[in-house]
Order: C-alpha cells, then structure tokens, then sequence
C-alpha cells in the first residue's frame, strides 16, 4: 500500500533540492499563475493544478489519461419499488425443487445435490416469464410426522405456502402419487391458494405416462416436465401465469433500495439466530447442528425506523476444497452473497479464541472489497470478570482490523443488536466515502515533507500525483517515480485513517511508476 509524494511537499516549501527532488518546470508555471490560497501556501486547488500539470512532463498511458480526466461521479436511476405476485414451490424432499427453481430463475443459485433434506429455508428469487415479473419461493421438503431439524423445515414451508399468491406442487412422476403426496394436497386444499401440478423427472415420451396417474391427487391437469432437462418448463410456467394474479396480496414492495447486510461466521456461530431476533420471527431454520444454513436467505428488517436487506449465509469452512457435496456448492453461494452485499457482519463466538476459520472469514470480506463490521456474539454469557482480559486478546487478536467497528451482542436474547445499525452505518458512510483530489495531494505532500521515503541504492522515488478512483471501497491510485516499499503503503493507510477515518472500510492503495518523456 504505498505512495506519497514528495513532489507535493516541495511544492510547498522550495529549498535546494536535488534533481531528483526538484518540481517540474511545467508545475512550477502552473503553480505561479495562481495566487496562493493562504499564507501558508497554495490552495489543494492550485497544487492539483500545478502536480496537473507536471504529469505532462511523463509517459502516461491511455488508463492513466481516462483516469484522470474521469469525473469520479456514479449515479443508480431510482426505480419505484413495485410489489411482485409470489409463487412458491413445494413438495416432499427430493423431488426436485431446488432443481426447478434454478432452471426457471435462469442460473444455478439454489443448492443442489442428489440427496433429499439439502435445502432448508424458504428462499426467495425474482423470476420473469412472458415479459411477467415475480417472485419465486424455494423450500425445504414437506413431511409428516418429523421431528428435530426436518419439522422446522416443513414448518418454513407451510408459511411459505400461506405467504404465496400461488403455489408450485412438484411431484415425482416416477414415483407417483404417495401418501405424503396425499397430505401436501390436504395442506393446499386448505390454504385456498391456486395450485399448478408439476410432474418432474419425465426425461422423454415414455415417462408421460406416469405423469397421467397424478390426475388422480384432485389438483386438475398434471404438466410433465424435467427440470434437469428443461424439457415441459415453458408449458408450466405458461401454465403458472394463469393462476398468478397480477396483483399480489403477500408480495413486499422493497422500498429505496435498503442496503445489503450480510452475516457471515464459521458454522454454528449464530447466524441464523441473529437473523430471527431482528427480523423478530422464525424466519430461518436454527439448530445445533453446524452446518444448518446451505442457501443465502434474504429478509426484509427494520432497525431503528430504518429498512435493511439481511442475508443469512452458510458458514464458511475451515477448508473449502476439501467440502463436497453441498457444502460446497453452499460455500460458494455464501461467497456470491458477500460479493453481492454493501457491508458483512461478521459474527465470532466471544465464548471461545479467535480461530484461524475467523481470520479467514475476516480476510475473505476485506478481500472482497465489503465494508466490515466485527460482532462478537454471546456476549452476555461473560463473566464480568474475564471480560477486561477478553477486551486485550481482542485487541490483540484483531490488530489487522482495528478500523473495524466492533460491537458485542447476544443473538440469542437480542441484547444490544441495536448497537448494530450505529455501526453499519458508520461503515457503509466510510466506504461511500470519497477525498477531493486537492485535498488528497495536500494531504500527501505535508505527510511526504515530515515522512520521506526512504532511500535505496542512492535513489529515492517521487510522488508526482494522486487520485481516488472509486469508492465501494475508496481506491487510490499515486503516480510516482519509483516503487514505493509495502511498509511506506501501509504507513500511507494508516495516516490516511487517521486523518480522514474510514472506519470500517477496507481502502486499496496502487502505484503506478512512470517515467519522463524522452526529449
């Protein structure tokens, strides 16, 4: 991370310099046809002028002229928030649901595998079909008579049922019609809602036929498709816009973009809790069995008279090319769900030392660009007197993170979660962040005059220039002489933090070497 400019500093003050030290001529002119600012010296306006121009004096590639001239300004359109018609997809474990859902959506996103029980929570997905908008509604297998983890997940799925506009039934055509068939339909017969029958797994002609027998469950034609395959889906989803209303009764309308907030941890941390306390019902499945939670679960949650977009994610494995299966696939949506968020909460057990699976959580967000806020759970389980040695090994534990904001809670009880939204907040204002380019340099050139880099083999590299490429997260990019060591980038970050915050945002720092034009 590395840059400083000593080209500022001597924009500032001119005693004899060297020539490696010595501002360009073409900077000199530009500073001295502008009046200074101050007494003190120029204006962060006429030294980005003058450090302007001196750039003309060095070889620039086509990047380096587009990133300069850009404006630095991003603007999303505002969409009214709209209200979609909900259609979710039930049956018993195993039947392909999860399948249908990621061929329909168009992509591989819900979990797969070829064993029943892999998905868990009701997971919604936005669909469209024929130019109609809708939300799409994954579940966990529906059975009878189960107990433990299984009958929460039937559970999710008869709230799902009671939230949908239309319902989905997918059975397994070869099969056939079963008894736990038999009471899904008693299930969808009481609800009221209308149902589309879905006869899956028929790979060709000759499995038609056993899609005729599901005439018999009462829910009217059956439609034969292969969700694998693909084949029969455009007849059912032509079938499905039918039954859906336009209008939706249960479909939430998500009103000025709330931000993204996901919580990510090791398995069995308290992911799932969390979610359920500030969402304030049972929205996903909780257990103690690690490994709950495979698909990322979206929920709308309002924190202090505020909308925020939760996503409950899998946790994230000690090793994971050495997960197969589900966990694996699970592993990776988790990844895509921090990549897609604004901010991750990242949740640590304060019950037990910080493990290497949590240095990697926290590396994989600050890789990813998120802005980072440290929760450490199960707070209120402390001993008062073992919590002042637990504050120093956090001190000491987290010493990579220490911009971070940090809060301790308790998933379980909900004690303090609402400390959570001073901090999201203050962590997504850092990564929205962004430094005028003056400012910027001035900030450079006085830390650049008190801090020189230091010499090696008798030559000592020049910040000529420096600029904010983006926010979400701030970028920063010098243009410089010579290569600026690892450890002058981190003290730059660091100064940079000290004197502008950005706390909880990760901040990326680039060199880019140039040399003068060949006269």
């Amino acid at each position: 991370m590395s840059t400083p400019e000593q080209n500022l500093s001597e924009d500032q003050t001119a005693p004899a310099a060297s020539p490696a030290t010595t501002p360009s001529a073409a900077s000199e002119a530009a500073a001295s046809q502008v009046p200074s600012g101050s007494s003190d010296g120029p204006s962060d306006e006429v030294r980005e002028r003058a450090l302007r121009a001196g750039l003309e004096d060095y070889e620039l590639a086509e990047d380096d002229l587009a990133l300069l001239n850009s404006e630095g300004g991003e603007g999303d359109e505002d969409h009214a928030p709209v209200a979609l018609p909900v259609l979710a997809v039930v049956g018993r474990p195993n039947v392909g649901k999860s399948t249908l859902v990621n061929r329909i959506i168009g992509r591989r996103e819900a979990v797969v595998e070829d064993k029943p029980g892999v998905t868990r929570d009701r997971v919604s997905y936005p669909a469209e079909w024929a130019g109609r908008r809708f939300m799409l509604v994954d579940t966990g297998g529906w059975e009878v008579d189960v107990a433990g983890i299984e009958a929460r997940v039937a559970e999710q799925a008869e709230v799902a049922i009671s939230l949908a506009d239309a319902v989905m039934f997918v059975v397994d055509a070869t099969v056939g019609p079963t008894a736990t068939d038999e009471q899904v339909v008693k299930l969808l017969r009481k609800s009221g809602k209308p149902v589309i029958l879905c006869a899956n797994k028929v790979d060709g002609p000759r499995a038609e036929a056993d899609a005729s027998e599901l005439w018999s469950l009462g829910l009217g034609e059956p439609y034969p498709v292969s969700a694998l395959h693909g084949r029969g889906t455009g007849d059912l989803l032509d079938a499905a816009m039918r039954k859906l209303p336009t209008e939706t009764v249960h479909g939430k309308a998500i009103v000025q973009g709330p931000r993204r907030v996901a919580l990510v941890g090791r398995p069995n941390v308290g992911k799932s809790s969390l979610l359920n306390k500030v969402a304030g019902s049972e929205r996903v499945v909780v257990d103690s069995t690690a490994g709950t939670t495979r698909d990322p679960v979206d929920e709308l949650v309002t924190l202090r008279g505020k909308q925020w977009m939760f996503v409950d994610t899998a946790g994230i494995r000690r090793r994971v090319h050495q997960t197969s299966g589900a966990d694996f696939y699970a592993s990776l949506r988790t990844q895509s769900a921090i990549e897609k968020a604004e901010v991750a909460v990242v949740l640590l057990d304060a019950s037990e030392k910080l493990t290497e699976q949590d240095t990697r959580v926290i590396s994989q967000v600050i890789d990813s660009g998120r802005s980072v806020v440290i929760a450490y759970n199960k707070w209120d389980l402390m001993d008062e007197d073992r919590r002042p040695f637990l504050e120093r090994e956090i001190e000491r534990d987290l010493v990579q993170v220490q911009w971070a904001p940090r809060v301790n809670i308790s998933a379980a009880t909900g004690w303090h979660t609402d400390r959570l939204v001073p901090a999201l907040e203050k962590a997504l204002e850092s990564w929205d962040t962004r430094i005028s380019t003056g400012r910027l340099n001035s900030f450079l050139g006085e830390l650049v005059a008190e801090h020189p880099h230091p010499l090696r083999g008798g030559k000592q590299p020049r910040i000529l220039f420096a600029t904010q490429a983006s926010t979400r997260p701030p970028r920063f990019v010098i243009f410089a002489t010579g290569f600026l060591e690892a450890g002058y980038r981190r003290f730059i970050e660091r100064r940079l933090r000290e004197t502008f915050g950005f706390e909880g945002s990760p901040i990326s720092i680039s060199v880019r070497v140039r040399e003068k034009r060949k006269r």
